[in-house]
């Protein structure tokens, strides 16, 4: 079983090299797309759609990253974007804000063409908001020529994963503490708000220190301007996560560590905290499923919920 390597340049390599195969994708159609309710910044709970692009890789080769396998190898031809845009829409209830979702950087020109800027605009018109996702080394001038042709507000996720700095650079993810607040400083002196994607109990980082640095995570996330930040329970899934776990560098966190996490960034105060339950697997089966909806009402509601009780776990999965 051979050991996660020490450079960048051989990390790519392992990483490509667990990979299973990619989903065959169709790259005039997006890949999913759905409406839920969520918390809005104005203080109410609006439906939200969500397109996930069909569009080309992402550049980057973190290494807890699963998103690739919905991607494609070359870049999309102009227009397909926006084709991608309509089909979903078509198919969708009326929704007030809009996530366009890529699996990689939305303005990465290789991923999405600039030329569809405009076209993207026009299809977003009715949108209170437009919410895109963006690695920090890409948030620049692009940024703002996509801006400009909105009517809605401009929200940009970026993925901090952990204020951990040596776990940051074992990730993969190309990028430092500094580079990502240089980031944050440039979304917001250009009025651009700012998501915060944070891993809950990434890889290389030990159960026992998983809470803190998601506590120091979310700390992290709010000093640089978030308006909201979402914490994600890392999972395996990519081949690589799986090598990982068996060498003993990486262990799924417990819902009870996710739940700690909810409510400390909670209590701060400064800004919505949600925690995302999309691929979230109770331990516990009594108690499970209730408190999962428990940490759902939570994300809605942006308050701290009593504590599920159970005789069977208590409280410790």
């Amino acid at each position: 079983m051979s050991t996660y390597p020490a450079s960048t340049a051989a990390r790519d390599q392992w990483i490509i090299a667990q990979r299973p195969d990619r989903n065959h994708l169709d790259p005039l159609r997006p890949y999913a797309f759905l409406v839920e309710d969520e918390r809005s910044a104005e203080n109410e709970i609006v439906p939200v759609a969500t397109i996930f692009l069909t569009n080309r890789e992402c550049p980057f080769r973190c290494v807890m990253c699963d998103l690739w396998k919905n991607t494609l190898t070359t870049t999309v031809p102009t227009g397909a974007i926006p084709a991608q845009i309509q089909y979903a829409l078509s198919q969708l209830p009326p929704s007030r804000q809009i996530k366009l979702y890529n699996a990689g950087s939305f303005f990465d020109p290789q991923a999405i063409p600039p030329e569809d800027y405009a076209a993207i605009a026009t299809q977003t018109v009715h949108f209170e908001r437009v919410i895109v996702e963006c690695h920090p080394s890409l948030a620049n001038q692009r940024c703002l020529q996509f801006k400009s042709n909105l009517t809605g507000k401009l929200e940009v996720a970026m993925g901090l994963e952990t204020a951990h700095p040596e776990v940051l650079t074992q990730l993969n993810k190309r990028m430092t503490l500094d580079q990502f607040k240089r980031a944050a400083d440039f979304l917001q002196q250009n009025e651009i708000a700012l998501r915060v994607f944070i891993l809950v109990q990434p890889p290389f980082m030990r159960e026992e220190e998983s809470l803190e640095w998601a506590a120091r995570s979310l700390d992290f996330a709010f000093n640089s301007g978030a308006t909201a930040a979402t914490l994600i329970p890392t999972r395996a899934g990519n081949g690589a996560m799986e090598h990982l776990q068996i060498i003993g560098q990486f262990s799924p966190p417990k819902l009870s560590t996710l739940e700690a996490a909810a409510n400390y960034g909670l209590t701060l105060n400064r800004g919505r905290v949600f925690t995302d339950l999309w691929d979230a697997k109770p331990t516990c089966p009594h108690c499970g499923p209730q408190r999962i909806e428990r940490l759902h009402q939570m994300n809605l509601h942006q308050t701290i919920l009593a504590p599920i009780e159970c005789s069977t776990c208590e409280g410790r999965t």
